[in-house]
């Protein structure tokens, strides 16, 4: 369903982008030939210029909420959530051509059909979305990018809450995460400056324990290994 263009206050000149490499080793047979069969049927077709996407009219039924989750990694989250909450819509944004593979699979190997994605840079979704129009966001464990020149690519800053807060509805949670201190820094000074969101961390449990319906992930389990434990960060979007 096409609707009325949404509004954005980003500055074009500034807009932020999800990046990311492309790919990496050569995929194998199996998801070599998933990649090429599911990804067509379950690809988002983005809107012409001027247009916007109505996210309930991209799924096989008619979904309670909708979810999105940026840069998705191995799939996992985004699987699980999809297999715990069958009547949820999940749009799911990644550009690494292998992660996107491992999560064919488990939309193959687990029958799942409330996913749909986005092959390439998050925020091109973000921008085609009416306002208030996401139940729910994940962006977890996004790269760091630890060096002071490449800042400007990190995706939670004052212009990517900006553009999320636009296409989440009032009260719709945040959820972010990440092993990296520097990152972590710099999220929350953005964030304690947002008048769009609110953190609703009210003890140290809060951000260090996961809750039950935020499942682990390969990644965060290996950085754990390595001495780097996660922070969860859930925020509210505060009333328009």
């Amino acid at each position: 369903m096409i609707c009325a263009p949404p509004s954005t206050a980003a500055d074009p000149a500034r807009r932020s982008h999800s990046y990311g490499r492309k790919r990496g080793r050569k995929l194998r047979v199996g998801r070599l030939k998933l990649f090429q069969s599911r990804l067509p049927e379950l690809a988002i077709a983005l809107p012409g210029a001027g247009r916007s996407l109505d996210p309930r009219s991209i799924f096989p039924f008619a979904p309670s909420s909708v979810w999105l989750e940026i840069g998705f990694g191995a799939g996992e989250h985004i699987a699980w959530q999809a297999a715990a909450n069958p009547g949820v819509g999940l749009i799911a944004c990644e550009v690494y051509e292998n992660g996107i593979a491992s999560l064919l699979a488990h939309i193959e190997r687990e029958g799942l059909v409330n996913i749909r994605i986005q092959h390439g840079d998050g925020f091109e979704v973000i921008d085609a979305l009416p306002e208030a129009s996401i139940d729910r966001a994940f962006a977890l464990f996004a790269d760091p990018w630890p060096k002071a020149r490449h800042h400007k690519r990190r995706l939670i800053d004052e212009e990517g809450l900006v553009r999320l807060s636009r296409i989440l509805r009032d009260g719709a949670e945040l959820r972010l995460a990440t092993d990296h201190v520097g990152y972590l820094r710099w999220m929350l000074e953005h964030i304690l400056r947002s008048p769009h969101f609110e953190w609703t961390a009210r003890t140290p449990a809060d951000f260090r324990e996961r809750p039950a319906d935020w499942p682990a992930t390969r990644f965060e389990s290996k950085a754990a290994g390595q001495g780097r434990p996660a922070t969860y960060l859930r925020l509210t979007r505060r009333p328009r």
